[in-house]
């Protein structure tokens, strides 16, 4: 029986898709919700870190593009505290008892060490999708989930991308067929 659910989400397409499932899994189970998203350098809208030139022609400059950068990172971690903030008290008003942390870490092994620590039941998460080079250089938070989790992990796939599969495939057909 499901007691305590881990939501790994992000402000991807699918971190909708993912509380939702995790809202109805919740429910139907009457478990507990720990809504989790960890600030990372390598989520989709994150400040990009200014870089900082060897040469200093203009001394005023790497200061400014570092207050912009502090500045951009601080509405970063604010609108990520209003998404879950938002998120949970939905859950609350449909009768979950949740909570919510953000934190700052490596998204993979910060969703295994609060798995672990809260001693969640299962892991609800979503897939980015990357594949092929990208998944090698930026590596795949929900495959080192899937292998270092110490509970049941659920991940939830783009449906809009198996749509677009979908609509391919009876030309696809047709070829093989011709």
């Amino acid at each position: 029986m499901l007691k305590k659910i881990l939501v790994a989400l992000d402000r991807s397409e699918i971190g909708q898709q993912v509380f939702e499932q995790a809202l109805v899994l919740a429910k139907a189970t009457q478990a507990k919700l720990l809504l989790l998203h960890v600030l990372s350098p390598e989520e989709e809208g994150s400040p990009r870190i200014p870089m900082v030139s060897n040469y200093d022609y203009y001394p005023g400059l790497s200061g400014q593009s570092f207050e912009i950068y502090q500045k951009q990172w601080d509405n970063f971690k604010a609108e990520g505290v209003g998404m879950l903030q938002t998120l949970s008290a939905k859950a609350n008003t449909a009768g979950v008892s949740t909570e919510f942390l953000q934190t700052l870490g490596n998204p993979g092994r910060t969703i295994c060490k609060l798995a672990r620590n809260w001693d969640a039941d299962l892991i609800i998460m979503g897939h980015r999708g990357l594949s092929g080079l990208k998944e090698l250089f930026l590596g795949s938070v929900s495959n080192y989930v899937l292998h270092h989790a110490p509970c049941s992990v659920h991940i939830v796939r783009n449906l809009g991308k198996l749509e677009d599969i979908e609509e391919d495939l009876p030309q696809q057909t047709q070829v093989l067929s011709a």
